[in-house]
């Protein structure tokens, strides 16, 4: 199971969220290169790069942030957050973004998403937010009447590289991850899932790994100190 540490800008700083709400943001790091750094020396694979202020604004936000932490490190990065035109996904591949992650896309223009699988194999991957069991789009301020199982079967056959799923209501709040809907989720379709929101603890890794899922995003038990990198990396 690979670990993607999650490194979420807002105003061009690392910060955690609380649920999706912007209004509880959490400022760890204003210098996110340096996290960047700091994540690729304790040997982490991936990193997980969010534009939080790019998923509102519907373009990207933090372009120079995102410059700067690929500068930072040789790593892949997979960056989500306000990616909702062909030529916004051709930008940030072309600019060293390893895997781009489309999610208010995959609801609303299908048609981009499975264009964009074929254009760019293995470089796709679909990310599905859920509250309550139900997609939540454009920065999660909009939940739809689509289930994230629904949303993920309609991509099942389209060749995307991953699908990152998120438990928004868990999202920030170190009350574990959702494993049961997170393999349900994996068994049904068939393609990787990497499960995102609620990771608190190793206990958390481990059932994520015994069923199967492809990854798994940290975010505050990281910051937090719940979970040394090291220690998670190793049990991984």
């Amino acid at each position: 199971m690979i670990l993607y540490p999650a490194i979420d800008l807002k105003a061009g700083a690392c910060v955690r969220l609380r649920r999706g709400d912007m209004a509880q943001a959490t400022l760890f790091n204003p210098d996110p290169a340096d996290q960047a750094r700091r994540f690729a020396a304790a040997g982490a694979p991936w990193l997980h790069l969010v534009d939080l202020d790019g998923a509102f604004a519907g373009k990207p936000m933090n372009r120079a942030a995102v410059a700067a932490i690929l500068a930072a490190v040789d790593i892949p990065c997979q960056l989500g957050g306000g990616i909702r035109h062909e030529a916004t996904i051709e930008g940030w591949l072309a600019a060293g973004i390893a895997r781009v992650i489309l999610g208010t896309a995959a609801l609303k223009n299908p048609d981009l998403v499975r264009a964009a699988c074929r254009r760019h194999p293995g470089r796709i991957a679909v990310g599905i937010d859920a509250r309550a069991g139900k997609v939540a789009v454009e920065g999660w301020a909009e939940t739809s009447e689509i289930t994230a199982l629904e949303l993920a079967e309609r991509f099942a056959d389209a060749g995307v590289a991953a699908i990152i799923f998120t438990d928004v209501d868990r999202d920030g709040l170190l009350g574990g991850a959702n494993v049961a809907a997170t393999t349900e989720l994996a068994a049904a379709v068939g393609v990787p899932v990497i499960a995102s929101g609620g990771v608190a603890g190793l206990a958390d890794l481990a059932a994520l790994k015994a069923a199967g899922v492809a990854g798994a995003i940290i975010g505050r038990a990281l910051y937090d100190g719940r979970i040394d990198l090291a220690e998670a990396l190793a049990q991984c």
